[in-house]
């Protein structure tokens, strides 16, 4: 068993359910809110470190199609938090290479943080290094409806045949289009479950389930991950 990691064998994308602000608030003894703040701080530690280490594509899951059912305040605080991150994280990452993108229906989120969301993507829209993926008012159960809604629109107005549906169309319908399928899957706070997260994508993703709250998750915890990953036998169902 390896216990350092092998910078030949990095992921190309890796994907975070990033559980347990609330959590480590309360067992902090502070606001929930500020659970959620110090939750937004690690994300700038862990693009940094996938940078470093050569991640091609980074995806966390930042706000669910299903989170809308949360108090009103709480689900006020996390919209003025995408205003705050545009501000204070997009610089930085901007000048470090990395490119943020969107997973999900942005089109209902206050003016605001709409506006600050698509500033970010238009900032780093030409930057390569990596693909920052933000899940955003996301839920991959609407995700492939809207694809199949899309490819059913595109085959009535013959941009399609029947015949040339498959795996890879349907990939190509997806907000992932264009990047790998997640080689892993990180969920912190001790959960072991996707919360309908990157159901398609998933299919032969290796999962990482730790007790770390993720404020807690530190690019030492993320090392971890890989070196886990890096343990592991991709068999693909070939043995």
């Amino acid at each position: 068993m390896n216990d350092t990691i092998d910078m030949r064998r990095i992921p190309h994308h890796i994907a975070i359910i990033m559980d347990g602000n609330r959590r480590w608030a309360k067992r902090n003894n502070k606001n929930k809110m500020l659970g959620h703040r110090e939750g937004m701080l690690r994300i700038r530690e862990i693009v940094e470190e996938c940078v470093k280490l050569g991640v091609k594509s980074l995806t966390v899951y930042a706000f669910s199609t299903e989170n809308w059912g949360r108090e009103k305040d709480e689900v006020g605080y996390l919209m003025n938090l995408l205003i705050e991150f545009s501000k204070t994280m997009i610089k930085p990452l901007d000048e470090a290479g990395v490119k943020v993108n969107i997973f999900g229906d942005i089109s209902e989120l206050p003016e605001r943080s709409r506006t600050s969301v698509l500033k970010a993507i238009e900032r780093t829209s030409n930057n390569e290094k990596l693909n920052f993926n933000i899940a955003l008012n996301y839920g991959s159960k609407t995700e492939i409806a809207r694809a199949v809604r899309n490819i059913a629109r595109d085959a009535k107005e013959c941009k399609l045949e029947i015949d040339d549906i498959n795996e890879d169309l349907i990939g190509s319908y997806l907000y992932s289009k264009d990047q790998e399928d997640p080689d892993m899957i990180i969920r912190t706070s001790g959960e072991q479950r996707l919360s309908n997260f990157l159901l398609y994508q998933a299919a032969y993703s290796e999962f990482y389930f730790t007790d770390v709250l993720w404020p807690d998750f530190t690019a030492d915890e993320l090392n971890k991950a890989i070196i886990e990953y890096q343990n592991r036998n991709r068999r693909y169902g070939k043995e």
